[in-house]
């Protein structure tokens, strides 16, 4: 991170600059005090479009949070949560480890209220990025016709490509996990996974239900690309998908629910449109079939985990299946999806879906 482009976070409609300090690897909350230090000038304008109450002792402003996140604002015996409220001249309340609830801020001055309710925010959307995915919107890509015609795909690859470096079978997806993925999620908590049902819901019947038309989105999944730019040395080779009337309905359908997702906060701003495409290859997949593509960087406890990879040699496989026909499909539902939890057909769990038809 450079001094004079350093990173920004949004919060309500707001952009706060992190200004950089020297990091190492996080474990824990030993290191909340020595992040405190280093975030403090990136919250120095408050927001005051807070929801806060006047009350007899003063003011008074709530913030929801998944207790994971309760310890980064309390911190090492309690420092961080000391330093806020002498800074901010507030008492914090913040409910015991392992319940559910609310963060209170009281005090004397609206100001110094809404002052604290910033710097809490920096500090939870700061964690929570240091949180592993653990869902993600999706299409799944799972019918019967795919399948077949991926373990078809599979089969020539093993039988002209074997002798290319690093193809083999062990890199290939399971056919039963084929998916599009429209975003990923950090979701701490059964409310959160409520909301973003409801959030789901909410574009149905907002923008979903007039591209759809009320049916299902006839799409084919054709063609074959990778996500590097050096065909030799390819880490992700994946299927095209795109809508077989040739409209662009599909994409626009896509982008404003991630657009929408990034609005609420439920997804950070990586990009501002979704690459349509399926994972058939994965080098990730070698060592550990149930890696999960780009989105290992981070444990529970906000260690940064390197995964090391071995490349392959995809230019044969781009020549001979440039154009190879994965099938027909009709995509009517986005799915909640969950990481590393299987239904019983052996495709990723879901928390939650809405329907087009």
């Amino acid at each position: 991170m450079e001094v004079l482009r350093p990173q920004l976070i949004r919060i309500g409609g707001r952009v706060y600059r992190k200004n950089p300090i020297q990091e190492q690897t996080y474990q824990h909350e030993e290191e909340d005090e020595d992040f405190y230090q280093g975030f403090m000038e990136c919250a120095e304008e408050p927001c005051d479009g807070y929801d806060v109450v006047q009350t007899q002792q003063g003011f008074q402003c709530t913030v929801k949070a998944p207790s994971l996140l309760y310890k980064h604002i309390v911190g090492k015996r309690g420092d961080t949560r000391k330093k806020l409220e002498a800074e901010t001249k507030t008492s914090i309340s913040i409910p015991k480890p392992g319940q559910e609830g609310e963060i209170v801020i009281t005090g004397q001055h609206r100001s110094g209220v809404i002052s604290a309710r910033t710097r809490i925010d920096v500090l939870l959307l700061t964690f929570r990025r240091k949180q592993p995915f653990t869902h993600f919107l999706s299409f799944f890509l799972n019918e019967v016709e795919v399948q077949e015609r991926f373990l078809k795909f599979q089969e020539e690859v093993l039988e002209k490509c074997s002798m290319d470096h690093g193809v083999d079978s062990s890199i290939f997806q399971n056919p039963k996990k084929l998916h599009l993925t429209i975003g990923m999620l950090v979701l701490l908590s059964e409310q959160e996974i409520q909301q973003t049902c409801e959030m789901l819901k909410q574009c149905k019947e907002e923008f979903i239900d007039d591209i759809a038309g009320g049916k299902p989105l006839e799409v084919e999944m054709e063609g074959i690309e990778y996500m590097n730019d050096d065909p030799g040395m390819v880490d992700v080779l994946y299927a095209k998908v795109h809508m077989k009337d040739g409209s662009n309905r599909l994409q626009e359908l896509v982008d404003r629910v991630l657009e929408r997702f990034q609005a609420s906060g439920l997804i950070v701003k990586e990009w501002n449109s979704v690459k349509l495409h399926a994972t058939v290859m994965n080098t990730l997949f070698r060592k550990d079939p149930n890696a999960e593509g780009r989105y290992n960087l981070y444990t529970a406890d906000g260690k940064y985990i390197f995964k090391e990879r071995e490349s392959f040699d995809g230019r044969n496989i781009l020549k001979l299946f440039e154009n190879f026909y994965f099938g027909t499909l009709k995509l009517n539902s986005i799915h909640i999806s969950q990481r590393f939890t299987v239904d019983s057909f052996g495709n990723y769990a879901s928390c939650g879906q809405i329907d087009f038809s």
